[in-house]
């Protein structure tokens, strides 16, 4: 049975550290690995006051447990937002930090770290220290990306962008092949946000075909945010319905519905950072015994022969997965565990069944083939030796771990796991 500490403020839980045992801290449980499984919890969701805004330079100071969804609820009708936006908006600033999520516009903008201005963290001795990209750098750099395992994240100052409208101007190109894909990433690198779907099971000629889609926001002045609704999965699918031919076939049908060559369209901000935050339990689509997330990255100049080899595995062996996101990336920042490099990285969603931890582990081996790397806020299998040969830095995360008596505090399963 988890243990759950919350606390009241900064001079409760420097009493409370002393007397818990190991613990990593939990924001709102999203990630998709073991990160945040313990057998004792830090809660921070209770956690999460703006403390005050910067309207001249754009800096917001806020505690840990704010989530992303309220400050765009919040920020957004005022004519701001994230300067980097992950996947979904239900996660922590906290959880942003110790991930260090990317989004859209890596190649452009870099990683949630960039934007960080401050960061207060209670260490294991209960001291509260501030780091930043100039002060106590180290521990910054470790931070960002550590998964928890440095400290309590309890405030945060950040930079947000100005934007003129909650819309963002849409392109949408249809491509035919991997080599196509790639071809339009480059084409249309200078612009702000790009993220690609991609038919994981198409062969061939068809190998690698994609729905390539770049944005900007808008300039319609129109900042009338109003979150999207949900809607929910009430039950889990029996099994048998996301087998290989459905996946085939709702593939077929999703690259048939764009119009082809390149279309235009405004969609509202929701829609283009966040399409899986409107559905609750969509994880249900797989059935009662879920899935595995798979998220590497591959160095640019071996990024297309990488991925046409992954590519062709998994449609020969019929792993298919709808949710399919190919990325392009810009360079790595100095983080110790920061997954993003500059290349290209793929996210697939696999349903759990027979065989596949064998077939992933046949993937590890083109990934280390290419030295690609994996995503600690996405994995919950990789084996110490497969994740430690991406991350050059990985020995000075360990040793600061240990020097500061971080080891003997902050721990979770992934980091058992992992030997971090």
């Amino acid at each position: 049975m988890a243990n759950f500490i919350n606390y009241q403020n900064r001079d409760d839980l420097m009493s409370k550290i002393h007397r818990i045992g190991q613990c990593i801290t939990r924001g709102n449980g999203r990630s998709y690995g073991d990160s945040a499984l313990s057998e004792t919890y830090v809660s921070c969701l209770q956690h999460n006051r703006i403390l005050g805004f910067d309207e001249n330079k754009g800096i917001i100071k806020c505690e840990s447990g704010i989530l992303l969804s309220e400050i765009i609820e919040i920020f957004t009708p005022r004519g701001w937002f994230l300067k980097v936006a992950p996947g979904t908006k239900l996660i922590t600033v906290g959880g942003a930090i110790a991930s260090d999520v990317h989004g859209k516009n890596h190649h452009k903008d870099g990683c949630f770290s960039e934007t960080v201005e401050n960061i207060a963290l209670m260490l294991s001795s209960g001291d509260v220290v501030q780091c930043s990209h100039r002060k106590n750098r180290e521990l910054f750099l470790a931070t960002c990306g550590g998964m928890g395992l440095t400290g309590i994240i309890l405030e945060v100052s950040f930079s947000l962008k100005p934007i003129s409208s909650k819309n963002i101007e849409q392109t949408t190109i249809k491509t035919r092949n991997l080599q196509e894909t790639f071809d339009a990433f480059e084409e249309y690198a200078d612009d702000t946000y790009s993220v690609a779907w991609i038919d994981c099971l198409s062969k061939g000629k068809l190998i690698g075909r994609s729905l390539l889609m770049t944005g900007e926001f808008s300039q319609d002045r129109n900042l009338q945010y109003v979150p999207k609704k949900k809607i929910t999965i009430p039950f889990n699918f029996p099994s048998l319905v996301l087998n290989y031919l459905a996946v085939k076939s709702f593939n077929a049908l999703y690259y048939a519905s764009a119009k082809p060559g390149v279309s235009h369209q405004i969609v509202d901000l929701d829609s283009f950072f966040f399409p899986l935050d409107s559905i609750n339990s969509w994880n249900r689509v797989y059935g009662s015994h879920g899935f595995v997330q798979y998220q590497f990255i591959l160095p640019k100049n071996v990024s297309y022969e990488g991925l046409l080899k992954i590519l062709k595995k998994i449609s020969d062996k019929g792993f298919g997965s709808f949710l399919a996101v190919l990325k392009l990336y810009g360079k790595h920042n100095d983080n110790y565990l920061s997954f993003p490099m500059e290349g290209y990285s793929l996210a697939l969603d696999f349903k759990m069944q027979k065989g596949l931890l064998d077939f992933l582990k046949e993937l590890d081996q083109i990934v280390l083939e290419y030295e690609g790397r994996f995503y600690l806020a996405k994995d919950a299998r990789v084996s110490k030796k497969v994740f430690e040969s991406g991350y050059p830095k990985i020995e000075e995360f360990r040793e600061l771990r240990q020097s500061n008596k971080m080891k003997d505090k902050f721990s979770s399963l992934q980091s058992k796991r992992l030997g971090l």
